[in-house]
């Protein structure tokens, strides 16, 4: 029996997934959460076989809530399903150690498939999805610009993001600066919506 955890925030889909793998032989929904924290809290105590996650989630998302159970929950394999398949979202995904990544427009039967190919030690990525990632261009920041990115994307201010980070003031500003030189903008609010809308952050 394969054991699964499955989390994703719009309840209608989360619990027409947990129908769809409900009824396949072999495979046994162990927990449903909407929330990225609870996902990761689930895994660690549960310990499924598989995690299924979304990757826009309130608390955490789906990619940060892989990136903790592949360091803290190793044995569990990692699915992202997503409506957002954007290249730099996989790149990330496949960084962290996810090992299925597929599209919510995928058929339904599709991901049954892919939770036993995953628990089986395979890999599945969404075809189209693979050639998108591969045709698109390489994110030019660094990681600790990301992080800020990401940090700001928010609207928080500088002294909040530079407490969040671990860094000084000046060097969150250093960072978001460079960022915005890099993706050519007039502000960090844009340079965070050109790495979202690319997945990068």
């Amino acid at each position: 029996m394969i054991r699964v955890l499955l989390a994703d925030d719009h309840l209608l889909i989360r619990e027409a997934l947990v129908l769809l793998l409900s009824t396949e032989d072999g495979i046994e929904v162990v927990a449903d959460v909407g929330r990225g924290d609870d996902a990761v809290t689930r895994a660690l105590a549960l310990a499924p076989d598989v995690a299924v996650l979304d990757i826009d989630m309130p608390g955490m998302s789906g990619l940060d809530a892989a990136e903790r159970l592949a360091r803290d929950l190793p044995s569990c394999r990692l699915v992202i399903v997503t409506a957002h398949g954007r290249p730099g979202n996989l790149r990330r995904a496949m960084a962290a150690g996810v090992r299925g990544f597929l599209g919510k427009d995928a058929p339904g039967a599709r991901l049954a498939e892919v939770v036993r190919q995953v628990a089986a030690g395979a890999r599945y990525i969404d075809p189209q999805l693979a050639a998108d990632a591969l045709a698109a261009e390489e994110c030019p920041l660094t990681p600790r610009e990301l992080d800020a990115l990401r940090a700001a994307a928010g609207g928080e201010p500088v002294s909040r993001i530079a407490r969040a980070l671990g860094l000084s003031e000046g060097t969150v500003r250093n960072y978001l600066s460079a960022a915005v030189t890099k993706l050519g903008v007039d502000n960090r609010h844009a340079a965070a919506q050109i790495a979202r809308d690319r997945g990068w952050i």
